[in-house]
């Protein structure tokens, strides 16, 4: 009798041991952020042409920055443009947005300005303090 109540004391266990699956999980979860980054550099994409609505702003609370086809940079702030260097373009919009910080600000390019000359202006308004800026296009002729 002594032998069935020992065995009757042993129960069997209903729980299962996660913490290697966690671990496993992390493992993989680290292999994808440092993998992911990899594999979209270089891919060659042809992007669709579309209609878009313009913006509805009043021309008060827009700053553009423009560049030209000969890589000068314009500032144009509630309807006065100007040509001017890149870091005074810079100070001028951190100034004008410590004053008014919900102004929308928007970028024109030439389209024969080569790419590095519009990103070093959106670099500048990135230093700036600018969260977010527009793109200006012409609209698609049919």
């Amino acid at each position: 009798m002594a032998r069935s109540r020992r065995r009757n004391k042993r129960r069997p266990m209903a729980e299962i041991n996660v913490v290697p699956y966690i671990d496993v999980m992390l493992v993989l979860l680290v292999i994808f952020m440092i993998t992911a980054p990899m594999l979209t550099q270089g891919v060659d994409v042809e992007l669709p042409s579309a209609n878009a609505t313009p913006i509805q702003d009043n021309e008060n609370d827009i700053i553009i920055a423009s560049v030209d086809s000969k890589g000068q940079f314009y500032l144009d702030v509630g309807g006065k443009q100007e040509s001017i260097a890149l870091l005074e373009l810079q100070d001028k919009v951190r100034k004008v947005l410590s004053q008014n910080p919900k102004m929308s600000v928007l970028v024109r390019g030439d389209k024969n300005v080569p790419y590095g000359d519009v990103i070093g202006l959106m670099v500048a308004l990135q230093g700036a303090g600018v969260p977010n800026v527009g793109l200006v296009t012409e609209p698609e002729t049919n």
